[in-house]
């Protein structure tokens, strides 16, 4: 069974050639240019990906453009920023095609430690306590590497398209009552700056997105 890869993308043209030479037979790479400024989308292309472009900008835009283009039963999601190894992808996926589990997030493992700053850390693990004691899954990590079954993730109707995006995904995938797992991935150097975890600020803004759709959640 194939199964489709969404890789959002921003400016990643030197990640996405060891992302895309990486990826396991039947797992095809979606990418989603979500407005590069660099030669992303004619690389990915060149590379055989199928290249879609999102114009709103944010993680979410991306991921949701991804999913409503996808077509196979199982889809997956990743960073295209060479963080995470495609290679273990069948890991994150496997859970899911055998129908052991509805959601898989991949738990990462900083190698080296400094692969992740201590900032992103942080805050990521405050916002999975959280997630624990609210929605009750058994997650330590809003890892992005992920999957699950298209029909079903469409019908979960998520609404952010920012950083929310991944969280509104488990709550909404909780409240559904789906079977929440995750494996552990390695965690990379990423190619190139994140706009996320690289910065400060970046951390401080995403975790202020989650924050959100956690109270919106709630109320």
């Amino acid at each position: 069974m194939d199964i489709d890869v969404v890789l959002p993308c921003l400016d990643e043209e030197a990640a996405l050639p060891w992302v895309l030479g990486r990826m396991p037979d039947g797992f095809r790479p979606l990418v989603v240019d979500n407005g590069s400024t660099d030669r992303s989308a004619e690389i990915a292309a060149a590379l055989g990906a199928r290249v879609v472009h999102e114009p709103l900008r944010g993680f979410g835009a991306a991921c949701h453009a991804g999913l409503l283009a996808a077509t196979a039963p199982i889809v997956c999601f990743m960073d295209a920023d060479a963080s995470l190894d495609p290679r273990q992808l069948p890991r994150v996926a496997g859970p899911v095609l055998a129908g052991e589990a509805d959601l898989v997030l991949g738990r990462r493992m900083p190698r080296p430690r400094s692969a992740w700053p201590a900032h992103a850390r942080m805050g990521n693990a405050v916002l999975a306590a959280r997630l624990r004691r609210r929605a009750g899954v058994p997650l330590r990590d809003l890892g992005p590497m992920r999957a699950c079954r298209r029909t079903e993730a469409l019908a979960l109707d998520l609404a952010d398209r920012r950083s929310g995006y991944p969280l509104e995904m488990v709550l909404r995938a909780a409240a559904a009552r789906w079977r929440v797992r995750e494996t552990e991935v390695d965690y990379l150097p990423r190619a190139g700056r994140s706009k996320v975890t690289g910065t400060l600020r970046g951390t401080v803004l995403a975790v202020r997105d989650m924050r959100r759709v956690m109270a919106e959640a709630a109320g």
